[in-house]
């Protein structure tokens, strides 16, 4: 995925997080935290079911990325990531009403990837989602999902 900007309106409440040489995020990428730096969704290790790795990104999400840092190119560092405001996400054709939760859309086992870094689907409960449906709509592909990161807001949603 290319750099997007995802942002459309709110308070983005932005935090500055430490990214290594290595690693390379988009803007628009949903984002989490390792304890030591900032990494984009699809870096998370598959934690086995679909659940447990929307589960384990809800758990470390920081947010979503306003600068860009490409691995290998720039030099370890910081960028800015935002915390809240709402976003538009790239989603499979779904009907959603406001309020409802979202979560990194995620897969299972197998070696797949846990979950996707600018891709967003409903979930069942709150300790899967990173937000919730800002704009109601049928049959949508593009969803605004109003976020809040579990890292340092504790977000919409009660920590697993």
């Amino acid at each position: 995925m290319s750099n997007n900007m995802r942002w459309r309106y709110g308070e983005t409440n932005p935090v500055q997080l430490a990214v290594l040489a290595a690693t390379t995020i988009e803007i628009g990428d949903l984002v989490y935290w390792d304890g030591t730096s900032l990494l984009p969704a699809t870096s998370q290790a598959d934690a086995g079911t679909k659940a447990q790795n929307q589960e384990a990104f809800h758990d470390a999400f920081a947010g979503v990325a306003m600068q860009a840092h490409r691995g290998g190119t720039d030099p370890a560092g910081s960028i800015r990531v935002a915390t809240t405001g709402v976003f538009a996400f790239d989603s499979a054709s779904a009907t959603y009403k406001v309020g409802d939760l979202v979560g990194s859309a995620g897969t299972g086992s197998g070696g797949a990837v846990g979950v996707a870094n600018q891709t967003v689907e409903a979930v069942a409960t709150e300790n899967l989602a990173v937000g919730r449906v800002a704009k109601a709509g049928a049959s949508v592909t593009t969803v605004l999902v109003d976020i809040v990161a579990t890292l340092s807001k504790g977000g919409p949603q009660a920590m697993a």
